[in-house]
């Protein structure tokens, strides 16, 4: 008999939205992002956000003039997303739909990813991280932001979250070079206000 999947479902992240239970949430869009479009790393093109969640980053981009998909399976986060997106005279595509099985009608130039990953629980990221070449273009880009949520009972084999600890070797893995090439490091990282902090890293795809 296969296991069932472990990890939280969009029922889990349906209630938490329900009930605010959202600590993860800054409140507006990563200062990260923001460096990416100051320093022109990051140029308004065709992008996809996944588990877009409170709509900030989908908000934000379309608000600087790119073509913004947010993709989401809660219901809950997509009205808070397109929430985010009718307070500016933006517009922006919000699709509700499991990032698993998702196949865009066409490619994109750019995937920002900052709490999808980290939301899946780890039987999920070879599936998820598969997924994400097929939706971009050759030499599209792939912003991300790893969380980095270390904890103890890691040692003993635990997997605790979400968010789950993205560790920078398992993310080598995963986004390998067959696939991806890489920066080298070292990698900026970013504070969170909940405590845990994020690695910045742009990819490309190969």
């Amino acid at each position: 008999m296969l296991a069932v999947m472990s990890g939280p479902t969009s029922e889990f992240w349906q209630t938490k939205y329900e009930s605010n239970v959202t600590p993860w949430d800054r409140g507006e869009a990563s200062p990260q992002l923001r460096q990416w479009l100051s320093s022109r790393e990051l140029t308004p093109c065709r992008i996809i956000v996944p588990g877009c969640g409170s709509g900030y980053e989908v908000a934000l981009l379309a608000q600087s003039g790119f073509d913004v998909t947010g993709i989401d399976y809660a219901p809950a986060a997509i009205a808070r997303t397109r929430s985010a997106i009718g307070a500016t005279n933006a517009r922006a595509e919000v699709i509700e739909a499991d990032v698993l099985t998702f196949t865009p009608g066409s490619l994109f130039d750019a995937v920002y990813e900052q709490t999808c990953l980290c939301a899946l629980h780890p039987d999920r990221w070879v599936s998820y991280s598969r997924r994400l070449p097929t939706w971009l273009r050759p030499g599209g880009r792939l912003f991300a932001l790893f969380a980095q949520v270390a904890r103890p009972s890691a040692v003993t084999g635990s997997i605790a979250g979400p968010p789950y600890h993205c560790d920078i070797n398992a993310m080598r893995a995963l986004f390998d070079e067959t696939r991806w090439q890489w920066p080298n490091p070292p990698y900026e990282l970013v504070p969170h206000p909940r405590g845990l902090a994020e690695l910045a890293v742009v990819l490309v795809r190969a």
